[in-house]
C-alpha cells in the first residue's frame, strides 16, 4: 500500500509512457484509469433492482455475487485503481445484412473468431507486469470470468459510455470493444470519465425484436437473444422463439444500429477475424452436428461452452424461422432426439414450415 503517515499519502503516479506504447503494440486502446475511492454505490443500487426484479432470469451466479460485483473492492480490498483497455473487434460488413438470409445462421460477431480471452488475456498480463514492475504494486488481472464490473469502470475510465441498451459505446470504436481490466494496489492518475452522448437517439431500442429494453438504460435478460441463445438452457416461449430469427448464437442489433458505429474500426487482430464458415453458415450443415463434429467444429470458439445439444436448439429455431421447406429433412432426424428440448425445438420447426 501507499505510505500513508500524519494524513499525508504518496501522489497518484501516472502510468508510463512504457505502459502507453506497450498497451498499443499489444493492440489495446490506450490505457485509462479509474481512481476506485469515486466509485459510488450507485452500481450496487443498480444492480440489486436488476435482480429484485428477476432480470437476470436463470442466470443465478449474477445474484450470488451481486454483494462481490457491488465495488472492485469488495472482490480486492487492496485495490486502489482500476487500469482498463480494450481490444477493437469491429466487423468489416454490417451484422444486420445476415439477418436476410433466412437459410443461414447468424452468429454474433464477437464469436466468429477465437475465443477473445485466449487472446486478451496473456496480453494483458504482461501488461500488468509492466504495470506492477514500475510501482512496486501487487496488481490482479480480470477479463469479464470475476464478478467485476467492466462496463461502468469503463465508462468512469473514460474509455467510452453506457449507452440506453446498457453496452459500452465509443466514440472511436463504437460498438466494437473487448474489455479487459487491471486493479492496482498502487494509486494511478485517474481519467476524466466519458459524458452520455446517447441524446435523444433510441435506435437501439426500438430495434430489439424482443423488446427486452423496459425503459432506456435497463434491460431484462430474459426476452435478450443473447441470453435466450446462450445462457438459458430450456424451451424457449413460442412468443420469442418467432423473434429469434436465424440468429443462433447471440444477437447484435442493438450494438450494431448504433449511430456511433460510423466511426467504428474494423478489427485489426488477426486472431480475432472472422472465420469464413462461420459468417451465415447454412443451417443444413449445421443441423447434421454430432457431439464430435460440434467439438472440432468448434474448438478454440467460444460457442463451445453452450454445447451440442442447446447449439442445435437454437439452430432448429431458425430453420423454423426460415420459410424454407426445404429445411424440413434437416430438422426432421431431431424429433427423435433424446434431449426433450431438443425434440421440442425439431417438432415446432417442423410445424411452422408445414404449410410451405
Amino acid at each position: 500500500m501507499a505510505c500513508e503517515i500524519s494524513g499525508f499519502s504518496t501522489p497518484a503516479r501516472p502510468l508510463s509512457k512504457a505502459v502507453i506504447k506497450r498497451a498499443s503494440k499489444l493492440g489495446f486502446t490506450p490505457p485509462r484509469v479509474v481512481d476506485l475511492s469515486s466509485v459510488t454505490d450507485a452500481w450496487a443500487t443498480h444492480l440489486e433492482s436488476f435482480v429484485a426484479l428477476g432480470r437476470h432470469g436463470t442466470m443465478t451466479w449474477l445474484e450470488d455475487t451481486k454483494e462481490r460485483r457491488a465495488h472492485p473492492k469488495s472482490l480486492w480490498p487492496e485495490a486502489r485503481s482500476a487500469i482498463v483497455v480494450g481490444m477493437n473487434y469491429g466487423p468489416d460488413t454490417n451484422p444486420l445484412l445476415d439477418l436476410d438470409k433466412t437459410s443461414h445462421g447468424n452468429i454474433s460477431v464477437y464469436a466468429r473468431g477465437r475465443d477473445y480471452h485466449d487472446i486478451i488475456k496473456g496480453r494483458l498480463k504482461e501488461l500488468a507486469g509492466l504495470i506492477a514492475r514500475d510501482n512496486g504494486m501487487d496488481v490482479k488481472v480480470f477479463i469479464d470470468t470475476a464478478p467485476l464490473m467492466e462496463k461502468p469502470l469503463a465508462a468512469l475510465a473514460g474509455l467510452g459510455w453506457q449507452g440506453k441498451h446498457t453496452n459500452l459505446v465509443s466514440r472511436d470504436y463504437g460498438s466494437w470493444l473487448f474489455l479487459g481490466v487491471i486493479l492496482s494496489a498502487s494509486r494511478l492518475e485517474a481519467d476524466t470519465p466519458e459524458i452520455d452522448h446517447c441524446g435523444s437517439c433510441r435506435a437501439c431500442l426500438d430495434i430489439c425484436p424482443t423488446d427486452a429494453f423496459p425503459a432506456p438504460y435497463e434491460i431484462d435478460a430474459r426476452k435478450c437473444i443473447s441470453y435466450l441463445t446462450i445462457e438459458f438452457k430450456g424451451k424457449v416461449a413460442p412468443e420469442l422463439r418467432t423473434k429469434m430469427g436465424n440468429r443462433i448464437y447471440g444477437c447484435d442489433d442493438c450494438l450494431a444500429v448504433c449511430p456511433w458505429n460510423k466511426f467504428a474500426q474494423t478489427g485489426r487482430e488477426a486472431k480475432l477475424a472472422a472465420r469464413e464458415d462461420l459468417k451465415a453458415p447454412p443451417l443444413s450443415e449445421l443441423a447434421k452436428l454430432d457431439e464430435s463434429k460440434f467439438r472440432k467444429k468448434f474448438s478454440g470458439s467460444p460457442i463451445k461452452r453452450v454445447g451440442r445439444d442447446q447449439f442445435i436448439r437454437n439452430v432448429l429455431y431458425a430453420i423454423g424461422n426460415s420459410g424454407d421447406p426445404g429445411l424440413r429433412d434437416s430438422a426432421r432426424p431431431h424429433m427423435q432426439s433424446e434431449n426433450p428440448v431438443v425434440a421440442d425445438a425439431a417438432h415446432w420447426a417442423l410445424a411452422q414450415l408445414e404449410d410451405l
